[in-house]
């Protein structure tokens, strides 16, 4: 077991690794930018450490500073969270040759599944189903059948990175020579990477996602699912699991073939396989390499704590519970409060002159901040996650509404009464909505 884990992270979710290490019965560090000084996982670590000023530049994505802060406190293993550096191959490839160990899957594992064509050739050889593509758009007469056969409209997406980067909808054939210079543009701009591909452009899927977990010695299972469909801008607002559409045949032969395509990587920790569902039928998108920010609401219907899991894995235990052990019990809902206006999404950094988060049964608030705490301005607008739980989806909704109410955040704006707006639509309460529901939301 590892003696001692620097977290190369910030916010709620170092905070989260942070106590699931103190049960563990490790040590930890915890490097903050000099915006961070204040940060509740900076003040509840064994040890801290700066590594640069306020920009995540010249912090958390500063890997030299990282290194040497690892190298001073002696650490044996470092959790990168998520975000940030946490599927950075050249990250986990450093660690590495530092002979330190990297929470997470080998660098090798993360390069492939980084890129979204390599990745679909695996899960093509692992009978995972995929988006009908076309990889190679050096010919114009290619991309032409292609769009024939599958009919507009048609996607442009980046081999690599994601969050709606590099991204280019098309829905007349005129269009297509511009959105792939465009979407290549992006793509340089954001990744460093111009290469882009073409898929046929599903137009009312679901968001659907399978969490797995595997260790060293060659165990995978699955936990279940979680729909991510409520986005903006490709941005995650609500995830719930499990689906309310999905059967449990639907559950196990999808899972059953993302254990499968797992397995011949020899993966090690967690993974997710994210995927379009319509019409009854699997999509694969893309693999996060990285535990997620949804993590808990797989927590709390299988009972099994992700980042234990992580950590033991990456420590070279063998899985101590199977596929029969998993069972799928209750409902979960995650809202994500982000210090930004409801209506405009402008962010809104600040100090906190009031703070009181939601109670009770069935409440998990992970978040770091605190009264007096001053939300900087130089990160991502996420200051928290509000979990539900409840024996069924109409009580977990009940929940989740009476615990937005509840929560009261002053000083800032967040987008508390968004999420309050959302769940009591007729389309979420049904559980029918798709990915475009944010787009008709008034």
């Amino acid at each position: 077991m590892f003696k001692k884990i620097l977290i190369a992270n910030r916010g709620e979710i170092a905070l989260r690794v942070l106590r699931a290490c103190q049960e563990l019965g490790i040590k930890t560090v915890a490097i903050h930018s000099e915006a961070d000084e204040r940060a509740m996982h900076v003040r509840m670590a064994d040890e801290s450490i700066c590594v640069g000023p306020a920009s995540a530049q010249s912090s958390y994505l500063n890997i030299p500073a990282i290194i040497t802060a690892a190298t001073l406190t002696n650490v044996d293993g470092i959790h990168p969270g998520y975000g940030f550096l946490s599927e950075n191959q050249r990250f986990a490839e450093i660690i590495e040759e530092h002979n330190i160990k990297f929470i997470g899957p080998h660098s090798s594992h993360i390069k492939i599944m980084g890129n979204k064509i390599d990745a679909k050739k695996i899960m093509d050889d692992n009978k995972v189903p995929t988006v009908p593509g076309l990889n190679d758009i050096s010919n114009k007469i290619e991309i032409e059948k292609f769009i024939n056969d599958v009919e507009l409209p048609v996607i442009v997406k980046a081999a690599s990175g994601g969050g709606g980067k590099g991204m280019r909808v098309v829905t007349n054939k005129e269009e297509i020579e511009n959105s792939i210079n465009s979407a290549k543009a992006e793509a340089k701009k954001s990744f460093d990477d111009d290469k882009v591909y073409l898929e046929k452009f599903l137009t009312t899927p679901k968001h659907i996602e399978i969490q797995i977990l595997a260790d060293s010695h060659g165990n995978v299972v699955s936990l279940g699912e979680r729909d991510c469909s409520i986005q903006r801008k490709h941005q995650k607002l609500i995830e719930e699991s499990p689906s309310e559409i999905l059967t449990n045949e639907k559950r196990e032969e999808i899972s059953e073939l993302s254990k499968k395509a797992v397995s011949s990587l020899g993966y090690e920790g967690v993974g997710t396989l994210e995927f379009l569902y319509e019409n009854h039928n699997f999509y694969f998108m893309e693999m996060n390499t990285r535990l997620q920010v949804e993590h808990p609401v797989t927590e709390m219907v299988t009972g099994i704590d992700l980042v234990k899991q992580q950590i033991l894995a990456a420590s070279g235990e063998k899985l101590k519970i199977s596929q029969n052990d998993i069972k799928l019990k209750g409902h979960s809902i995650e809202c994500r409060i982000n210090a930004e206006h409801p209506e405009s999404f402008i962010p809104s950094p600040g100090k906190i002159t009031q703070y009181h988060q939601p109670g009770g049964l069935g409440v998990r608030v992970d978040s770091s901040v605190y009264q007096g705490y001053s939300v900087p301005s130089h990160y991502d607008s996420m200051i928290g996650k509000l979990i539900t739980y409840a024996d069924n989806r109409s009580e977990c909704i009940s929940r989740m509404k009476r615990a937005l109410e509840e929560y009261v955040i002053m000083g800032i704006n967040t987008n508390i009464q968004l999420h309050q707006k959302i769940i009591m639509t007729e389309e979420f309460q049904s559980g029918k909505y798709d990915i475009n529901f944010m787009s008709s939301f008034n």
